[in-house]
């Protein structure tokens, strides 16, 4: 420690500040003299301050804020968050994903202090560039800020490894950091809190007793709740839902592939359940991005819906770990999943997939290999110039009857002709 540098640093920072930008330990006050020590910086701070336990606050004393702002400018000792849940919250007023979450943060934050009296504190970290962007995004927060300082944000962001914006770090009554919650947020709301990796694995674990538990009425109901809803405004019971085979439908108006899937689902459920009275039912979970086109995609579907004002659309949506529309879950008659890959099976094989079981697949996939077994593989059309090549096709269209066909189909590979398996014994 014999650099003029380094006797510079000593005397103008704070005693529990660490150096990590030069690899130092931490500096430590002893009877007025500085020493290195190897305690982290809420340590030293304590060693400072013995009467303090309150090591969430800690953590940011020994980075260097001495006191927190409100949106009117106010200072607010860092006292005010003793005793309660402390979350950082990194964000700024250039970024679009901060400026979205932001009012959902808002919203969660007013529900859990409003309606459950939780004791909350959300900390405001700007990564904003100048003082005029963070009084602008701080305005419409609810919460306390740490003062701009860009030197200060710098080694909380570094302290807290947030490598991205918006981040909401949990910090823990020992004084270390929880993950990034927002991601936590976005899945699961309000029900998130306290935000930590325990309540995490909590939630992933009521998410897999409802995926895998075998109960309709878990999964599909909620308090004050305990119906889906018809297009013609009928409310029927979940209960009246038990014992049937279920295609939990995710899809949405907006989205090309879901309205051409919607027709080939009719399709298959007006076979079943009007012309077969088969125990088989849809229920329509929107993806629609206003109740407008919730209403246009549920005007064209003769099955049911879970609201669209309903928060089990985005459970769902989590628990069966939807990426993509349009998407079918089908779930069995005893309440388990049978394929999450309902849209591949009622796309290829419609009606006759029913109930949708590993067996009944491959007794349909024996009996096509069969058939196509007994067919020859080249014939030739006395209308159609070149050889026609046995071939497997989902739909098509004959071009001897007009008729549509799918499955096994004699096409061309020069040109767009098919005929029907049965069209070809005709013509010879």
């Amino acid at each position: 420690m014999k650099s003029r540098k380094y006797k510079f640093i000593i005397r103008s920072m704070r005693p529990w500040e660490k150096f990590e930008e030069f690899g130092l330990w931490f500096i430590v006050n002893l009877e007025g003299s500085f020493c290195l020590n190897s305690m982290d910086g809420a340590d030293c701070y304590q060693a400072e301050h013995p009467g303090r336990n309150d090591h969430e606050t800690m953590i940011l004393a020994s980075k260097g804020v001495e006191f927190l702002v409100s949106a009117e400018g106010k200072e607010v000792p860092l006292t005010h968050g003793d005793g309660k849940t402390i979350c950082l919250y990194f964000s700024a007023n250039w970024c679009r994903p901060c400026k979205a979450f932001t009012p959902q943060l808002v919203q969660l934050y007013n529900n859990l202090l409003k309606k459950t009296g939780e004791k909350l504190e959300i900390i405001f970290v700007s990564f904003d560039r100048d003082e005029e962007s963070f009084k602008e995004h701080f305005k419409g927060m609810p919460w306390l800020a740490v003062p701009f300082n860009l030197n200060l944000h710098r080694r909380l962001s570094h302290h807290f490894n947030v490598h991205h914006i918006p981040s909401l770090i949990p910090l823990c009554s020992d004084g270390k950091s929880e993950e990034n919650a927002v991601d936590l947020i976005e899945e699961y709301g309000a029900d998130a809190f306290p935000f930590t990796r325990k309540r995490r694995e909590e939630l992933k674990a009521i998410d897999e007793a409802k995926r895998q538990g075998g109960k309709l009425e878990e999964l599909l109901a909620c308090e004050g709740r305990n119906y889906a809803i018809s297009k013609d405004g009928r409310k029927i019971p979940v209960s009246e839902l038990i014992g049937k085979t279920i295609g939990l439908y995710f899809g949405a108006y907006w989205c090309p592939p879901s309205r051409i899937f919607t027709l080939r689902l009719i399709e298959a459920y007006t076979e079943l359940v009007i012309a077969q009275k088969q125990p088989f039912e849809v229920i329509f979970i929107s993806t629609d991005r206003d109740r407008d086109e919730f209403d246009c995609s549920l005007s064209t579907m003769p099955w049911l819906a879970i609201p669209y004002e309903d928060k089990i659309r985005q459970d769902l949506r989590r628990i069966f770990e939807i990426k993509g529309i349009p998407s079918l879950v089908l779930i069995g008659v005893d309440g388990k999943i049978i394929s999450t890959n309902g849209r591949a099976l009622v796309s290829s094989y419609g009606a006759m997939a029913f109930p949708f079981t590993e067996s009944r697949i491959a007794g349909i996939e024996a009996a096509l290999r069969e058939e196509g077994g007994s067919l020859p593989r080249v014939v030739r059309d006395p209308k159609h110039e070149h050889e026609l090549k046995l071939d497997m096709a989902r739909a098509y269209r004959c071009d001897a009857c007009e008729k549509q066909g799918k499955f096994w189909a004699f096409s061309c590979d020069v040109c767009d002709y098919d005929l029907h398996p049965a069209c070809v014994e005709e013509i010879f």
